[in-house]
């Protein structure tokens, strides 16, 4: 039942791995995880987000688009200051616009940014950018404890379920990025263009990359006018960069001073990048977050773990899951909540018999309170949740009651909100490319497409945000319900 640890366990269990951190997360004596198909020694925090991230299915599932962006990812490595360093690479399956990087070498980039992206050469300049916050040792040279501290944030509100990854993804991001400054950024953009121009890209599509981004900051300029709330600034990737930044001009096209001799030859392969990037997923994530062992109300939107091979029957006043033996069951029934009244005053008046084992529920943002009541020699594990204005009331009871209470806990314990991926429902759309038919507009083309602003983020898809037009015959990039 260790798959079900309380939201003050995880936190605890990452506070005590914080302690014992080391600077490197290519080696150490810590504990082995497999997660994303590695095995990962856990010596600091940067390890225990990847590892954590990874177990609960933050990884985008494409495996030949993340092979694609680790072969890009190490190749760059290999031209860089630290080419003997191990790097990871992996695509988040989120739709925010972003890219980071954290200590020891993990690259992370946002299937979000790389429907943006145009080429192979721009999205080895968002990698190069972040390998070369890792290089550099940004970091390191930031506030002591800032990165700790985010990290361990990070995990908790992704494992006690008051989060979900996309967001989690994007404000770990937006931290460590808003904690450079414009002159890490700057040195960044200039190792990363050297990176670039030695594995044989052209560092000025790093330019390009950061004109992608300013449309962006655009387009929410003009969203956040036209909805009479207050215009921000765009939060994530070189988000210290003017969009004429002379410096920046000049640091990524002195890299392509450095001459021919050591630099690789081109290694782009015609057409590969636009059938990678064809069918990704657009907007919200689609991957099945769905856990077997796991029921999930979507009309209450709330969610469970169950021991495997336990079954979860609804009916028409009670939600009673089952064990496989029929020896231990819990029963989950709802009332309207009395606001005068906590979750312990609720259970005490409710219960039967002597009370013991009484403790408060604190998880993913809920609380609540369980105790044991026992009458007549039978004892039972009861719980009240508050949730949405209503009282969620647990009655746990086997026929081994001491060796089944610490499963029936476990089970109300892990009680929480559905997550927005886990109750997303609706049509799945994917960025296709197709070739302009003669006289299509972005306003033809977004006719058919049910999402806000499909005309715009057309014009955005394919870099010619705010009033560009398609030429007939030229591949551009649609939304489109159809996956590949």
């Amino acid at each position: 039942m260790s798959r079900f640890p309380s939201a003050a366990l995880l936190l605890a269990a990452s506070l005590a791995l914080a302690g014992c951190a080391s600077s490197s997360s290519s080696g150490g004596s810590g504990p082995v995880v497999t997660a994303g198909g590695r095995e990962i020694v856990i010596d600091d925090e940067s390890d225990e987000l990847y590892a954590k991230m990874m177990e609960q299915g933050a990884a985008y599932d494409d495996p030949e688009l993340q092979a694609y962006v680790e072969r890009i990812g190490q190749l760059l490595v290999a031209h860089s200051d630290a080419p003997d360093d191990t790097f990871i690479f992996t695509v988040i399956d989120s739709p925010d616009i972003n890219a980071f990087a954290t200590p020891g070498g993990y690259i992370y980039v946002n299937r979000g940014l790389l429907a943006y992206l145009d080429s192979e050469a721009e999205l080895a300049g968002v990698l190069s950018h972040e390998i070369a916050h890792v290089t550099a040792n940004h970091h390191g040279r930031q506030k002591s404890g800032r990165i700790t501290n985010q990290v361990l944030a990070t995990t908790a509100y992704i494992l006690t379920g008051s989060g979900d990854l996309a967001d989690a993804s994007s404000m770990y991001g937006q931290e460590l990025l808003s904690g450079f400054g414009r002159e890490h950024e700057l040195e960044a953009d200039g190792l990363g263009a050297e990176y670039m121009h030695k594995a044989g890209y052209d560092a000025e599509e790093l330019l390009d990359v950061i004109g992608v981004l300013k449309d962006q900051e655009q387009y929410q300029r003009v969203r956040a006018r036209s909805s009479g709330k207050p215009s921000g600034t765009y939060h994530g990737l070189y988000a210290t960069h003017p969009r004429n930044d002379q410096r920046l001009q000049t640091v990524v096209r002195k890299a392509n001073e450095l001459g021919y001799d050591d630099r690789a030859p081109d290694p782009v392969m015609p057409g590969e990048f636009k059938q990678r990037m064809d069918g990704l997923v657009f907007g919200p994530s689609i991957q099945g977050q769905k856990d077997d062992d796991r029921y999930y109300h979507n009309k209450l939107a709330f969610t469970f773990a169950h021991p495997p091979g336990w079954t979860v029957n609804t009916g028409s006043s009670a939600i009673v899951a089952n064990a496989p033996d029929g020896d231990a069951s819990l029963t989950l029934t709802i009332a309207r909540r009395d606001p005068t009244k906590n979750a312990e005053q609720e259970l005490r008046e409710r219960a039967r018999g002597d009370l013991g084992d009484g403790r408060e529920l604190e998880q993913a943002g809920l609380t609540g309170y369980s105790a044991v009541a026992s009458e007549g020699g039978v004892s039972k594990r009861l719980a009240v949740i508050d949730y949405n204005g209503l009282n969620y009331l647990f009655e746990g009871a086997a026929s081994d009651f001491a060796a089944s209470d610490k499963t029936l806990l476990e089970i109300i314990e892990s009680f929480r909100p559905l997550l927005d991926r886990e109750r997303q429902s609706g049509t799945p759309m994917y960025v296709r490319y197709i070739q302009a038919p003669r006289g299509a507009t972005y306003a033809s083309l977004a006719s058919s497409i049910r999402i806000p602003d499909a005309e715009t983020q057309l014009r955005l898809l394919n870099g010619q945000y705010p009033r560009g037009e398609p030429r007939t015959g030229d591949w551009i990039k649609v939304i489109q319900p159809a996956p590949r």
